[in-house]
């Protein structure tokens, strides 16, 4: 029996065999004009072919809309990102607000296209000038700010490539520590908008149901803090509260609903005033900070509560006491992104916590948004 060749699943494959089938064709061998649903004549189940096409590069996704109109709606549902999800086939869009007004572009891991998303809808001077917050949770980017009103959370819903208003969290907050894990996000600490105290409350956003659920209060009320997930735990390290500059961390763990705290987590770099919160990022299950005082990069030793360094980092993010520069984990590498006089630097590297120095490798950013300052700056698998 004849061995039969493997079907190429690159992109031009995944589009051959998503293809009208010949036997739809009329008697001058020419597809009719008004193909849709029932008329396509594809020789795929319904179920084939949304699970061909979650494995279609994000990147490529254009060229799907010269299809057909069940091909342009698949992509449009959100159940498409669910079955990505659901056999390992995410992929890794960063999302970024450049200082300068109140637009949102996205890229992809290796900056080679970007986009602008569409106008954030509001106009409210408040929420443009003010401090805002920003989360990933499944394919839902959500910004969370302030108007004239009062607190506001707006929602970009990736399939749908829109914005949507809501919905807000149970205590509305600013300069909070947050984190994503599998499709949700967390948030913790931070000032709260009714008030003005500093908050030790916590929440978890699910994207399905699009509804917040509180968590159980932390140790310690802060804000200017930061967050991360590592060991399947949600960790809030640093920040300040009226005691001043906190060197303590603490993590949440579901598995019993409980506040661990970590004593001197930070001791060698509190949170000063007026610095942003401390930058982090976990990849390979480490922990990695970038001292914005120093400009150099740690990592964390678990056992032994303290911090090795691993050399300087290639962007000045001392320049504006931490602001400004994100610093994110991409995967199995670690992304830094700064300013420098005519534009955006953009690195990247495979961290090794062995290692006395790491090797950082410079990305080509001429398709990106240029600025001299990041406002908002986070990453989505999806």
């Amino acid at each position: 029996m004849e061995q039969q060749d493997e079907p190429n699943l690159d992109a031009d494959g995944i589009l051959a065999l998503l293809e009208p089938s010949q036997g739809n064709q009329d008697s001058s061998g020419e597809r009719p004009q008004d193909a849709d649903y029932d008329s396509i004549g594809y020789s795929l189940s319904f179920e084939l072919q949304a699970l061909i096409l979650a494995r279609f590069p994000r990147l490529e996704y254009w060229k799907l809309f010269f299809l057909d109109k069940r091909c342009v709606d698949l992509l449009k549902n959100s159940h498409l990102f669910k079955i990505r999800r659901e056999i390992g086939f995410t992929e890794p869009s960063i999302f970024m607000s450049p200082s300068g007004g109140n637009a949102w572009w996205t890229s992809d891991r290796d900056f080679k296209s970007c986009r602008k998303l569409p106008d954030l809808p509001s106009d409210d001077i408040c929420f443009i000038a003010g401090d805002k917050e920003s989360l990933c949770a499944g394919t839902h980017l959500l910004v969370a700010g302030r108007e004239v009103e009062g607190s506001v959370v707006y929602r970009y819903e990736l399939a749908g490539n829109q914005w949507e208003k809501g919905p807000s969290m149970i205590i509305p907050r600013c300069l909070f520590a947050s984190a994503s894990y599998g499709n949700s996000a967390f948030v913790a600490g931070g000032m709260e908008f009714v008030g003005g105290e500093i908050s030790d409350s916590a929440e978890k956003y699910d994207p399905e149901g699009r509804t917040w659920t509180p968590l159980p209060r932390m140790n310690k009320r802060r804000k200017l803090c930061s967050g991360c997930f590592m060991d399947n735990r949600f960790y809030v390290i640093g920040g300040r509260n009226e005691e001043g500059g906190l060197t303590c961390g603490e993590y949440y763990d579901e598995s019993n609903s409980k506040w661990e705290l970590i004593t001197d987590m930070l001791i060698d770099d509190p949170v000063q005033n007026c610095h942003a919160p401390p930058l982090i990022a976990v990849v390979n299950n480490e922990l990695y900070s970038l001292e914005a005082t120093s400009n150099q990069l740690k990592v964390y030793l678990k056992k032994m509560n303290s911090w090795k360094p691993l050399g300087p980092v290639p962007v000045k993010a001392n320049a504006r006491k931490g602001w400004g520069v994100a610093f994110k984990s991409l995967e199995n590498e670690l992304l830094v992104i700064g300013s420098s006089p005519t534009a955006m630097d953009i690195y990247t590297c495979c961290p090794d916590p062995d290692a006395s120095e790491l090797h950082w490798k410079s990305v080509d950013s001429s398709k990106t948004q240029h600025c001299h300052f990041l406002l908002n700056c986070c990453v989505m698998m999806a």
